[in-house]
């Protein structure tokens, strides 16, 4: 098969900045430097005739933040975050961005970010699609997974994890989970709600396996979930509708 190759963009006002990046990028063999960029306005002019895979993406710029820019890009860009500041973090991973560098970062942290890339566009590439549920019970569904249609029984799965637009799918005796591109929402809302519950944006459980509850943490199979406040209460509910009165 042939090696998987992945266009990239450098945009960030600080020049050293910029030497800094492309010397990294050069060192990673599926990357391909296309341009770089010393203003988001002059990266969206580029963009505007060309197709870039991945951003290198300063958020600190003037005129336009690369926050702000990050929300216009064409939906098969992806980006990776580089900046000095660590409060900007949760406001790049809300905007679906592929990691976050804090400067000053050394190439095993680049090349950690840029591995992520790799995972995703290997996925896209190989044509996983979005999982149906084609039975009525909804006792199994069949997944795309590289180059498979895979059929995975409900019963059989611990746990969902979302991570951006595609879904880990972690079955019991299974160390390995599959992969297929879909988002948590949409999976979400064709799940039997009697057996599947949403407890964080990253994790929908199978309620039967869930083992141990500990503070806000449940375990299943050893791994350990957070339950988020956002979808607390009603898992609280959940648990007390199942509890035995003392």
């Amino acid at each position: 098969m042939e090696a998987i190759q992945i266009t990239c963009m450098i945009v960030d006002d600080e020049p050293m900045a910029v030497n800094l990046v492309e010397s990294y990028v050069e060192k990673t063999p599926y990357l391909t430097l296309k341009k770089k960029c010393s203003s988001a306005i002059e990266a969206m002019q580029y963009l505007n005739t060309e197709k870039i895979d991945l951003l290198f993406l300063d958020i600190q710029m003037p005129d336009l933040t690369g926050l702000e820019f990050s929300k216009m890009l064409p939906k098969e860009s992806r980006v990776i975050f580089t900046t000095a500041f660590d409060q900007y973090a949760l406001e790049g991973f809300k905007v679906e961005a592929l990691d976050y560098l804090l400067k000053p970062f050394d190439y095993a942290e680049f090349l950690t970010a840029a591995n992520k890339a790799l995972e995703w566009f290997s996925l896209v590439r190989k044509g996983a699609t979005t999982a149906k549920i084609v039975s009525d019970e909804k006792e199994f569904l069949f997944v795309k997974s590289e180059y498979k249609q895979l059929r995975i029984k409900l019963a059989d799965v611990l746990y969902f994890e979302g991570l951006k637009d595609y879904i880990k799918i972690w079955l019991k005796d299974n160390p390995k989970p599959i992969l297929t591109l879909m988002s948590l929402k949409s999976l979400e809302e064709e799940l039997p709600t009697s057996n599947f519950m949403r407890v964080h944006r990253s994790f929908i459980v199978s309620l039967k396996y869930v083992e141990i509850i500990e503070r806000s943490q449940i375990i299943i199979n050893k791994q350990r979930i957070t339950v988020s406040e956002q979808y607390k209460p009603r898992f609280l509910e959940y648990i007390n509708d199942n509890s035995l009165n003392s």
